[in-house]
């Protein structure tokens, strides 16, 4: 027992001395989308950061493919934990997939570490103006009287705006099919010209759609409105008990050292304060949810319970 005891203060020792000297060489940020999507948007402001504050290169590595699964593995279980090569990614590698993949190439909840949640962005629930609903009651009246031929469009399936159109259909208790499309442009095309009637999506993709009068937003699932769309109620203000959000965060390979852990989490959250970041929170109507490993490893795991409930009950699958 007292030798064990020694050991692990040896260990200790050794982590935090090993954080007193990270990083000595360059860290690559593995994103595992293409550039110019979400989480490259959200990563490279806080790469910069953590270059500037840490005095070594943070660089970004775009790995996509296979719904963020190709680029994650790679940190899970490619390379070596010691904190010089991270993942910042949405939240369908960390806690759709798992779900969504009869076979995963890494297991999410023990192959990585949490570092900080970076960022959320609310959905917004819209529709083609030629629907006749100005509210969500009633929409949630006229879906109804469909008799189950209402259609709504998605991103792809399993992807967030899917499984909140899931989890919509749940809770209000409506019959409506769904349309999946690769990637939300197409579906967003389909959605203006009236071939399909509704769909979620994030702010970050349909604000510029809703203000050029293309789709009529019915209600936001965050918790609070969206500061680009102050008139847009929440559900919960139009009485359906709905909250989801498309979110992004920053992880390393499990095994790396605590001191390390926490020596990325204050500096990243440090950067999130730079200007640069703030500049994306504010043209994406997103929020900063920075927080500590302990809290964001809490957060990860009740998202993955959630998320599967949700993928079960849909019945939806990649494979």
């Amino acid at each position: 027992m007292q030798a064990r005891s020694v050991l692990a203060a040896l260990a200790l020792c050794a982590g935090t001395a090993f954080a007193q000297d990270y990083p000595n060489k360059a860290v690559t940020v593995v994103v595992p989308w293409p550039a110019g999507g979400p989480s490259d948007i959200a990563a490279r402001p806080i790469a910069k950061g953590l270059t500037d504050q840490l005095g070594k290169p943070f660089v970004i590595d775009n790995r996509g493919g296979a719904s963020g699964n190709i680029g994650s593995a790679i940190v899970a279980k490619q390379q070596p934990a010691d904190g010089y090569t991270l993942l910042v990614t949405s939240s369908s590698p960390i806690v759709i997939n798992p779900s969504l993949y009869k076979a995963m190439p890494f297991d999410s909840l023990k192959d990585l570490l949490p570092i900080t949640n970076v960022l959320r962005v609310p959905l917004v629930l819209a529709v083609n103006p030629s629907v006749p609903a100005k509210n969500l009651k009633e929409l949630l009246a006229y879906i109804k009287s469909q008799g189950g031929k209402f259609n709504y469009a998605s991103s792809g399936s399993g992807t967030p705006q899917h499984l909140t159109s899931e989890l919509f259909k749940t809770v209000a208790k409506l019959d409506m099919v769904h349309v999946p499309y690769k990637g939300s442009a197409p579906a967003l095309t389909d959605v203006i010209a009236g071939h399909v009637p509704m769909m979620f999506d994030s702010t970050i993709a349909i604000v510029p759609q809703l203000k050029a009068g293309k789709l009529r937003p019915i209600a936001v699932t965050g918790a609070k409105r969206s500061p680009q769309l102050p008139d847009v109620p929440t559900f919960a203000e139009s009485g359906v008990a709905l909250e989801s959000y498309a979110w992004y965060g920053m992880f390393a390979r499990a095994g790396t050292p605590k001191p390390i852990i926490d020596k990325l989490n204050a500096e990243a959250r440090k950067a999130m304060k730079s200007p640069e970041f703030q500049n994306v929170l504010k043209d994406t109507g997103s929020e900063d949810v920075g927080d500590t490993p302990e809290n964001f490893t809490k957060f990860v795991q009740a998202e993955t319970t959630k998320w599967a409930k949700v993928v079960k009950d849909s019945g939806a699958t990649a494979d």
